[in-house]
C-alpha cells in the first residue's frame, strides 16, 4: 500500500518551523566528546573549524529534543530500581563535564551512579540514547562497541577523565519504548589515544587527509562536509566566513588568538568574523601563487584567477559561480 501524503498545515509548518528558528548556527565552540569517535579526521577538523553550517529541518530538530526528554525518564526509570542516580555535579549546579587540550575539547556526562543491580558498589557513567527500530536491532546484534562506535568512544572518554571504572549504557527504541542495558569497562589505553586524536585535530593548522578520495565512498555521501571537502573547480562549494576558517586564527589555551589584529577572540567574534578574513588555503579549491598583507590570490587548473581579499569575498567569483 502507498504511503499517504502528509497533509498541508499551517500549525505543523509553524511548529517546525520554530526549531529551525531556535537552532542558531549549529556550531560547537569545542570538539565533542560525543564526536570523537568519527573515523574521519579530516570530518572532525572541519567540525572543529566551522567550515559548514549545520542545517537540520524542524522535523528532525524536534526528534533530537525527543531524545533529550528520554533523559528524565530513564533517570526516573533508574531510581525505581533502587540506584542512586546523580545528575548534576554538586559543586557546579549543572552537569558533570570534562575538558582537556586548554578547554576545546570535552562533554558533558547524562549523569552517575551507584547501587545499580548488576554491580551495587560500583560507580558508573550514565549513557542514554534512543534509536529507530533498525539501529536497535542492530545494537542488540553487535553490541555497543561494534554497533556504536562513537558512543563507546564517548563513554570510554568519560571513564577515564572522571576515573570511574564503568560505564552504564541504555538505549530505548522509539519504536515499541524497549530498553537495552550493557555495562562497558574503561580502556585507558583506548581513551588515551582518543585523546591523541583530538589534540591533533584541534591543532592543526591545516585539514588532514580524507578518509576516501572518492566523493561517492558511503561516508563522504553522508558527511555534511562534502561538498567543501571534495573540492573540484566545476562546482566549488564554499567554506562558511567566520574566524575558525581564516588564516589568521590560531586555537590556544582557554580560547583563539587572532594574529592580523594580535587579540584573543570572544566566541561572538569567532562566529561574525572580521573583514579582514581570509580563508585557510587549504580550503580553496585552487593553487595559492601570490599574498599580501589583506590578500591571498590564488590560480585554477583552468587558468583562471580568484583573489580573496576579505569578508566581502562572495562578490567575486571563481569559474563564473559565484562562492
Amino acid at each position: 500500500m502507498a504511503e499517504l501524503p502528509i497533509i498541508s498545515s499551517q500549525t505543523r509548518e509553524a511548529i517546525f518551523a520554530t526549531y529551525e528558528s531556535d537552532s542558531g548556527d549549529g556550531f560547537r565552540t569545542h570538539l565533542g566528546a560525543s564526536l570523537i569517535g568519527k573515523e574521519c579526521e579530516r570530518a572532525l577538523w572541519f567540525d572543529f573549524r566551522w567550515v559548514t553550517r549545520a542545517k537540520h529541518s524542524g522535523r528532525l530538530l524536534r526528534l533530537f529534543e525527543t531524545g533529550q526528554l528520554e533523559e528524565a525518564r530513564l533517570v526516573l526509570n533508574l531510581r525505581r530500581t533502587g540506584a542512586t542516580v546523580i545528575e548534576v555535579d554538586p559543586e557546579t549546579g549543572r552537569q558533570f563535564r570534562v575538558q582537556a587540550h586548554g578547554g576545546h575539547f570535552g562533554g558533558s556526562l547524562d549523569g552517575i551512579a551507584i547501587n545499580l543491580l548488576e554491580a551495587p558498589k560500583s560507580w558508573h557513567v550514565l549513557e542514554f540514547k534512543t534509536h529507530s527500530t533498525k539501529s536497535f536491532a542492530d545494537l542488540l546484534s553487535k553490541k555497543v562497541k561494534n554497533s556504536k562506535p562513537l558512543h563507546f568512544a564517548q563513554m570510554q572518554i568519560y571513564m577515564h577523565m572522571m576515573s570511574i571504572t564503568r560505564a552504564m549504557y541504555l538505549a530505548v527504541c522509539k519504536e515499541n519504548d524497549d530498553v537495552y542495558v550493557e555495562r562497558v569497562e574503561v580502556d585507558s589505553v583506548f581513551a588515551e589515544g582518543l585523546l591523541d586524536k583530538a589534540q591533533r585535530i584541534i591543532f592543526a593548522s591545516t585539514p588532514p587527509q580524507r578518509i576516501s578520495s572518492d566523493p561517492t565512498w558511503y561516508q563522504c555521501r553522508m558527511c555534511d562536509h562534502a561538498p567543501v571537502c571534495h573540492l573540484n573547480q566545476v562546482n566549488a562549494a564554499a567554506a562558511e566566513i567566520n574566524c575558525r576558517t581564516c588564516l589568521h586564527a590560531t586555537p590556544v589555551e582557554g580560547g583563539w588568538h587572532c594574529a592580523r589584529h594580535d587579540k584573543a577572540l570572544n566566541d561572538a567574534q569567532q562566529r561574525v568574523a572580521c573583514t579582514q578574513h581570509l580563508f585557510i588555503p587549504s580550503l580553496v579549491p585552487g593553487q595559492q601563487i601570490d599574498a599580501g598583507e589583506d590578500w591571498v590570490e590564488y590560480e585554477f587548473d583552468s587558468g583562471n584567477r580568484w583573489r580573496d581579499t576579505g569578508k566581502n569575498k562572495y562578490t567575486n567569483t571563481i569559474l563564473g559561480a559565484t562562492v
